[in-house]
């Protein structure tokens, strides 16, 4: 993985809201796999951004 495409997920993940933070946690299945997703979408965006860059 180059240091670019660390960097682009490393930025989305600290820039993570404190909503997903708690609720990647929760005991509520719910709220967790709304957190997941949330993540996963940052995740594929930024994975999307370095491929076009």
């Amino acid at each position: 993985m180059s240091d670019d495409l660390s960097q682009r997920i490393l930025a989305a993940l600290v820039g993570a809201p404190d909503w997903l933070r708690r609720d990647l946690s929760s005991k509520d299945d719910a709220n967790r796999q709304r957190a997941e997703e949330a993540l996963s979408a940052m995740i594929a965006s930024a994975l999307s951004e370095h491929a076009y860059s």
